[in-house]
């Protein structure tokens, strides 16, 4: 992560490809870098957005690994008491829109991460528009006009993608973008 922009993970399925992401995630979301990690290294709060197939498996899998249990907020991968804030997305019943977490550097927090979470139902203009520090696909994005989006967003902050998916539709554009 230290040396390339985008990275994929194109593996079976059920073999732990998101959740390496979200780990990889959640350390630049927190600033909790493990001292083995020789990645990229954030030393200031962040934005990120996690981006999933479907506005519902965003919330079954993606928030479940973030946030935790829907009933349980804070027994996922970032810990309760690093959760300031989260809102909710209309229309889709216990999804999160928003995550608000504290960051630290140096063991001292110095701010506020914002996560939000997107599905590629949403279309390629929910994609315009920001910039973010790091972006995790789920799942191959169903259009490359998206995944141009995502590139774009992190192009001012020097920030990165990370994409995870089994590559259920053969060689596509995106499978081949990575492919030497």
């Amino acid at each position: 992560g230290d040396k390339f922009k985008e990275r994929a993970l194109i593996a079976a399925n059920r073999c732990g490809k998101t959740y390496v992401a979200i780990s990889e995630m959640v350390y630049h979301l927190t600033g909790k870098y493990p001292d083995w990690w020789e990645g990229k290294r954030f030393t200031h709060p962040i934005k990120a957005w996690e981006i999933g197939k479907t506005s519902l498996t965003t919330r079954d899998i993606l928030q479940k690994y973030i946030v935790g249990e829907r009933y349980d907020h804070g027994t996922g991968l970032v810990p309760r008491d690093d959760i300031i804030k989260m809102t909710t997305k209309a229309g889709v019943p216990e999804a999160i829109q928003d995550i608000y977490i504290k960051h630290y550097t140096d063991g001292v927090n110095d701010g506020v991460s914002e996560l939000t979470f997107k599905s590629y139902d949403q279309g390629v203009d929910s994609f315009m528009g920001t910039s973010i520090h790091v972006c995790h696909l789920d799942e191959e994005p169903t259009s490359p006009k998206i995944y141009s989006e995502c590139l774009m967003r992190t192009m001012t902050t020097k920030g990165i993608i990370m994409c995870t998916f089994t590559p259920l539709d053969g060689l596509s554009e995106t499978v081949l973008s990575f492919l030497p």
